[in-house]
């Protein structure tokens, strides 16, 4: 029986294709033991024992960012959360460990070198965080979400996506889905969506105030599904053909309605809509080191993707750069195409097969 620690989170972009990985582990082979390595204070632990996983917790200790207080003592902090997750591998006999970033993996990577225990990385988004880039350093092999990912050793695999994702037939989910959101189904359908929180910047392009695009998107002979996050005060209309929604439980359904997307491009946001081969308009979030400008590259460059840039995205954007998108078929059937060849729905299954090939290397030896 192999034991297998997967070691993330703080993020739903750790947590996500962590899970999606343990979900394909225990199908594959039932009789495993699956640990997920994490915080206390991570999203991981909520996450994990919801699903069913066994959550062994290691300290959270954030790596300096300046010559303060903190950084005085973050030798011993991290010296502590290393011994923490050695014992962890000792007490359960892990067999190989699997990072995907953020406050759990740093020690992870470090007591498993020592314990001798082979280490894979996966990295989810197209600029590596800090702890892979120095897990990728010694680790026995490197899986990666985007082409041209700057990670020693790195090899694409995609994305670990959500099953409901890898399973979902467009084609017969499609009626149900325009049945639950009140669309027509013979009219093609628009999907405005920012992440969990909501984009404002999209919000008020698209939903407030007189230079509002909902009714262009409408004249051009289309629906729109906005999803405008929990947080969003933005005002339902109640026109026929707009739908908003604070927060849409199934995603699924909602992609299987759309024939075109307008999104911020976190990096599961990016490989969910490729892998479903859905044209794109990605508005990166201007924040941050770039990273969602980077993710969404590798869509752009294969033309399934437009991005256009956060600074001054308003209705007279949609009017001018998207609208005209909606209206040209020919156009939107390329990048349609495009984006199935880019996207995998593999992901799972591909980072799983570099894990196996290095646990069968381990025996070799």
């Amino acid at each position: 029986m192999t034991t297998y620690l997967l070691a993330g989170g703080g993020t739903a972009g750790h947590v996500n294709p962590l899970l999606a990985l343990a979900d394909g582990l225990r199908e594959r082979e039932p009789e495993a033991r699956i640990l997920v390595l994490g915080t206390r204070e991570g999203l991981e632990s909520r996450l994990v024992p919801a699903r069913g996983y066994e959550l062994l917790i290691v300290d959270k200790v954030p790596f300096p960012r300046r010559p303060d207080r903190a950084a005085v003592g973050f030798p011993a902090r991290f010296r502590r959360a290393v011994a923490q997750v050695r014992e962890h591998i000792r007490a359960h006999g892990v067999d190989v460990v699997v990072g995907f970033g953020g406050y759990a993996a740093a020690p992870a990577y470090v007591a498993a070198r020592r314990a001798g225990i082979p280490v894979v990385v996966h990295e989810a988004n197209a600029k590596p965080g800090l702890a892979n880039v120095l897990g990728a350093r010694r680790a026995a092999a490197v899986g990666v979400a985007f082409e041209g990912t700057p990670l020693r050793g790195g090899r694409f695999v995609g994305m670990p996506l959500r099953r409901e994702l890898v399973d979902l037939d467009v084609e017969s989910v499609r009626p149900r889905a325009a049945m639950d959101l009140g669309l027509d189904l013979d009219r093609p359908t628009l999907l405005v969506f920012g992440g969990s929180l909501g984009a404002q910047r999209l919000n008020e392009a698209f939903g407030e105030g007189h230079d509002a695009a909902w009714r262009d998107v409408l004249d051009a002979g289309w629906q729109l599904v906005h999803v405008t996050g929990e947080r969003s005060e933005l005002t339902d209309p109640g026109v026929r053909g707009y739908v908003v929604r604070r927060y849409i439980d199934r995603m699924d359904h909602a992609f299987a309605a759309a024939d075109f997307v307008v999104s911020r491009s976190g990096a599961a946001t990016v490989s969910e809509i490729s892998a479903l081969g859905l044209p794109a308009v990605y508005v990166p979030y201007a924040v941050g080191n770039g990273e969602q400008a980077l993710n969404a590259a590798s869509a752009v460059d294969a033309g399934a993707a437009v991005l256009v840039d956060d600074a001054g995205f308003d209705g007279d954007t949609v009017r001018r750069d998207i609208v005209p998108l909606l209206m040209d078929s020919p156009r939107r059937a390329a990048m349609a195409d495009a984006a199935a060849r880019v996207g995998t729905r593999h992901g799972t299954e591909n980072l799983i097969a570099v894990v196996d090939e290095v646990l069968a290397a381990r025996v070799t030896r």
